[in-house]
Parts: structure tokens; C-alpha cells; sequence
């Protein structure tokens, strides 16, 4: 079974757990936009909800299917928030951000009160880092001592775009960050000393966030994995 197709069925399978009257955020990149689009189905056969997006992208898919939409400073809380991520390791902690809305989608998880994330088989990994960069927001201005504070720390990173600088929806760069030491990127620690350093707005670090992991499978199904702890509070 295809990417696609893996990532198909676990975004069906979060879609089914919304009900009437929530209030869903709804995230950003390739696999959150297949459950939008599962979700805008869902929406035309009856169900009644209100999105709240993470981007603009996601804003016009809503849209085409007629889907409500409030701006998060207009909900004190969301049922439930959907989105993919990069990579997610055994204790659910996870990687986002690939697409550079990791701030608003931090957000929006923070305020959601089940944090429902769709996957791939091939985003599993044993150890945050493995397979992609850690992306860090930061402010524009002086971006280069703010990078050098985040090498002192022990990582590498690398300005997204190069030559043609990406720029966020915030109007910040990102960071795209490894690990060139024996770094425990899981650990809450490492992932609060990064937020504190100047000039960082944010990082793709969700740890201890994850109500729930759905995992789209190449043998055609989907393997459902649930936190046993509560969720994290803290800056990570």
C-alpha cells in the first residue's frame, strides 16, 4: 500500500471521531489536508462542527467543502485538533513543522482538548532526530547570533530556502536543526533551554502533546496508539 494510501486511512479513521457541535482544529501540511478533505465529506453528509485552521492553505479547503471557520483568538478551546507530523517516537512525543507552521500549530494544539495526530507508517522512529531536521522559528533580525546561541547547544542547523530564504506566515525564518551530539531531543529540558534562547519564537519539539497516534499501515490498516500520561503543560 502507497504513502498515500496509508495516510488515507488513518486520516479516515480521525475524521470518524469527530461528532456534532465540536469545535476541530485542523492542521497543516499534505497528510492534515487529506483529513480536511475527509472531514469536508463529513461535513456534506450532516455533520455540523466549526474549523479552526492552521494555515491558509487549510483555511481554503475548509472553505471549498462549507466548513465554518473562527480564528482561535474567538475559542477558548477546541474539542480536538488534527494534524500530521514528521516523526514520532515510542513515547508519542513528536516532531512538526516540515511545512513552517509549527508556532500556530502549537497553538492550537495547547488549546485543544484532544490532540489527535494521523501518520504514516514510515514517520515511526525510536528517536527524535532520526529522520528529520528539528525546525526552530525565529525572529529575522539577528537570526545569525540567534543560530550561533543554538550551536552553542550542540545542534546544526541550517537556514530553510538558502539563497531564497523561506519565510513563515509570522514573517520568521526557520532553523532547520539537528542533533551533532548525544542529544535526548525528547528530553523537556533540551526542548525549553532552546524556546528560552533570544530570539527563538518557537520549535517543532511537541513533547508529551499527543492524545492519540493513528498509524496508516502498509498492510491496509490502521494501528491506533494511546498516551498513558497526561499531557504536557510545560514551554516544550
Amino acid at each position: 500500500m502507497s504513502l498515500d494510501a496509508q495516510k488515507r486511512l488513518a486520516a479516515e479513521y480521525a475524521a470518524g471521531l469527530i461528532t456534532d457541535g465540536m469545535t476541530v482544529g485542523l492542521g497543516s501540511g499534505t497528510t492534515a489536508e487529506m483529513a480536511v478533505e475527509t472531514l469536508g465529506l463529513r461535513f456534506r453528509d450532516g455533520i455540523r462542527f466549526v474549523g479552526v485552521p492552521t494555515s491558509g492553505r487549510t483555511a481554503e479547503i475548509a472553505q471549498s467543502f462549507g466548513i465554518p471557520l473562527r480564528r482561535l483568538d474567538e475559542r477558548s478551546f477546541l474539542d480536538i485538533y488534527v494534524d500530521g507530523a514528521d516523526e514520532v517516537d515510542p513515547q508519542l512525543n513528536l516532531v512538526k513543522g516540515r511545512g513552517g507552521a509549527l508556532m500556530r500549530e502549537k497553538l492550537v494544539a495547547s488549546a485543544a482538548r484532544r490532540f489527535v495526530v494521523i501518520v504514516d507508517e514510515t514517520k515511526r522512529v525510536e528517536r527524535l532526530g532520526e529522520l528529520a531536521p528539528i525546525p526552530v522559528e525565529v525572529v529575522t533580525f539577528g537570526w545569525p547570533t540567534t543560530r550561533h546561541r543554538l550551536e552553542l547547544l550542540g545542534l546544526t542547523c541550517e537556514l530553510r530556502g538558502g539563497s531564497e530564504t523561506y519565510t513563515t506566515s509570522n514573517g520568521n525564518y526557520i532553523l532547520d536543526c539537528h542533533a551533532s551530539g548525544p542529544i535526548d531531543l525528547a528530553d523537556e529540558i533540551v526542548a525549553q533551554t532552546i524556546k528560552l534562547q533570544t530570539g527563538v519564537v518557537d520549535h517543532g519539539l511537541f513533547l508529551r502533546m499527543a492524545d492519540l497516534v493513528v498509524v496508516g499501515t502498509s498492510a491496509g490498516t490502521v494501528e491506533v496508539l494511546e498516551a498513558q500520561r497526561e499531557r504536557s503543560t510545560t514551554l516544550s
